[in-house]
């Protein structure tokens, strides 16, 4: 998603080599954790409704990064990376979704 893309650019070097890390990480298998992959699932919150997105903690940065899932061929499409505070992320991921 280009609106991710952007996000990573705004990161600072040493975060965006975190981020893309992670990212890759998780790519190997990029499905819920009750699936047997490294995706942890989001479901409704407050007034959002996250059902069938995953998510990426990165605690030392404080960042999120938010993807869904592609059933047909596992792969993983990131709609946000951003701070977890005031449920930021979580609130772009909402504004994103399905776009």
């Amino acid at each position: 998603m280009r609106e991710a893309l952007e996000d990573i650019r705004r990161l600072d070097p040493s975060q965006r080599i975190q981020v893309l890390k992670a990212v890759n990480k998780v790519a190997v298998n990029p499905l819920p954790l009750m699936e047997g992959g490294y995706g942890k699932p989001l479901a409704s919150r407050s007034s959002m409704n996250l059902t069938g997105y995953c998510k990426i903690k990165i605690r030392k940065l404080g960042l999120r990064v938010v993807y869904k899932v592609s059933r047909e061929d596992a792969t993983m499409k990131v709609v946000v990376v951003s701070r977890r505070a005031n449920d930021e992320v979580y609130l772009l991921a909402h504004e994103r979704r399905d776009s």
